[in-house]
């Protein structure tokens, strides 16, 4: 697939998981593809935590689900109707979650191009994650980031300690297709800035 039709079919997935769950080979490749990121100093800053484990996945979609349910009831009445036909997440439905995590320690204690913009390091880890994203659409696979979560239940469940931190539980399986229009946008939960809107010259 061409590079410009990869990211221009990229979605956000959680209703179109097949119900298959992706294969070892196909899975190790999407991963091979997120630690080939460039990273801030060669850190390489991320580690991969595979959850498979039908129960696993289910006991966190009901942390998720209570997460958005409190987010639910934070929002103004018309904001809430906006939002409740929307689906956040695919755990069970995708059969595998890959949770990214972030050790700031990784690389050691001077780290070339950390120096002055700590960030970098969290940087490294998101473009990582878009990498996967970009090789499971080429592999006829989606994604979807979950960020409904506890940041501390997270860590706890998959078995990470301070300063380690997780950044994505990315849903990650076989879809049956690819949204044409973004859910948020399908849904009328924000419509996307056109390019002309965030490009400014000089």
């Amino acid at each position: 697939m061409d590079i410009y039709e990869t990211i221009g079919r990229r979605r956000d997935v959680r209703r179109e998981f097949s119900g298959e769950v992706i294969g070892d080979d196909a899975l190790m490749r999407i991963l091979a593809a997120g630690h080939a990121a460039p990273s801030v100093g060669l850190s390489q800053p991320w580690d991969f935590h595979v959850v498979r484990r039908p129960e696993r996945l289910r006991a966190f979609a009901e942390h998720v689900a209570g997460c958005r349910d409190d987010f639910a009831e934070s929002l103004p009445d018309d904001r809430r109707d906006t939002f409740n036909p929307i689906r956040i997440e695919g755990i069970v439905e995708s059969g595998t979650g890959v949770v990214v995590t972030y050790d700031p320690t990784r690389g050691g204690p001077n780290i070339l191009g950390r120096h002055t913009v700590d960030d970098t390091g969290l940087m490294s880890v998101a473009l990582a994650i878009e990498n996967m994203w970009l090789a499971a659409t080429a592999e006829g696979a989606g994604i979807g980031w979950v960020s409904f979560y506890r940041e501390e239940f997270l860590a706890e469940f998959i078995g990470v300690e301070k300063p380690v931190r997780p950044v994505a539980w990315l849903c990650l399986g076989p879809v049956t297709h690819l949204a044409e229009v973004r859910d948020l946008e399908a849904f009328g939960w924000r419509k996307g800035l056109e390019l002309d809107e965030v490009v400014h010259w000089d």
